[in-house]
């Protein structure tokens, strides 16, 4: 088994960077270290419960918020469970109030809708990410001067979508994933630009800390934070 799963993602990193310091890691090497960090960070999550705040704004101004008690089931799938919200205002009644509910309901589904495209790239499935290099649709850039590398895969998941993660060689961590791609919107296409930000837990467990997500044609952009890690059942 190429992967030992008691590894965080921060330590496989750290030890995969070892080896290249007598001389530059190459291409190849480099992929393989975005595998086996995604993989190594996946199994290292499953340890956690954490909290996901999700807002959705139009135009600039939220609309709606939810938060989720988020853990990983015996199965290994992936539970997200509703926050109870503070109790609402007395109904409203009248045209205006169901035309406020309609378009309440619009943007829920919308927002469910972003969080279901969101989710399939986050995290990057290592065989996703094999099956587009098996392809010839991978490149990896150069270390920049800051240290950092970019590796671009292209149609990950979707033809014409691409996804670019982010590395940082001198701190041996995961920075970012860049994703561009598309959202199927009645009948049509809407561009999507996402992006997701990661950090580290005491432990070394890279984690992702901060999603975004925007619909510019839409005016809609969804932002989500993930914190409060903690030891799952205790």
């Amino acid at each position: 088994m190429w992967l030992r799963m008691s590894l965080t993602s921060g330590a496989l990193l750290a030890a995969l960077a070892c080896t290249a310091v007598a001389q530059p890691a190459a291409p190849e090497d480099r992929i393989e270290m975005v595998k086996q960090s995604f993989a190594a960070s996946q199994a290292a999550l499953r340890q956690y419960e954490w909290v996901e705040t999700v807002a959705l704004s139009l135009s600039g101004e939220e609309k709606v918020r939810q938060q989720y008690q988020c853990y990983y089931g015996a199965e290994g799938k992936l539970q997200k469970v509703p926050v109870a919200a503070d109790a609402k205002e007395g109904k409203k009644r009248g045209l205006k109030a169901k035309a406020v509910e309609s378009k309440k309901a619009e943007l829920e589904a919308s927002l469910k809708g972003a969080m279901a495209l969101l989710d399939q790239y986050s995290p990057l499935d290592p065989a996703r990410i094999q099956a587009a290099k098996a392809a010839g649709k991978v490149s990896v850039s150069v270390p920049g001067a800051d240290g950092r590398v970019r590796v671009t895969i292209k149609d990950y998941l979707k033809p014409e979508d691409q996804v670019v993660v982010e590395v940082d060689t001198a701190k041996n961590a995961l920075q970012s994933v860049a994703i561009t791609t598309a959202m199927e919107q009645e009948k049509a296409k809407s561009p999507v630009a996402a992006k997701v930000t990661y950090a580290a837990l005491e432990d070394g467990t890279t984690y992702p800390a901060k999603k975004t997500l925007e619909m510019s044609a839409q005016k809609l952009k969804v932002d989500v934070q993930n914190s409060g890690y903690r030891a799952h059942g205790k």
